[in-house]
């Protein structure tokens, strides 16, 4: 997985605890502000209704299979593409009799 620079602010309080948290810690912000990110996701990924929310997204093409299975599990993923090709040929289905 490759590194990518993204640049945003934050309150100066955080930035100030951060920055102690790095001497302590004897690492660098960085390091401080993407170990928050992935204890925050982590957190997140349990919940269950932010899980059917990526699920939402996924199903409204906001974001890509691979995308899905980072939040939900390969397997899940794989449940929620099967379940939404069935439901894309059910409306196709529906569309040629209703064109009879």
């Amino acid at each position: 997985m490759g590194a990518r620079r993204v640049n945003f602010r934050l309150p100066a309080e955080l930035v100030e605890k951060a920055d102690v948290a790095a001497s302590v810690t004897h690492s660098d912000r960085t390091a401080i502000v993407r170990e928050a990110l992935r204890s925050y996701l982590a957190e997140v990924e349990d919940d269950e209704e932010f899980r059917e929310s990526v699920v939402e997204l996924y199903l409204e093409d906001e974001i890509g299979f691979e995308t899905l299975a980072e939040f939900v599990g390969r397997q899940d993923a794989e449940a929620v593409r099967a379940s939404r090709d069935l439901l894309d040929r059910g409306e196709d289905v529906a569309e040629d009799l209703a064109d009879l």
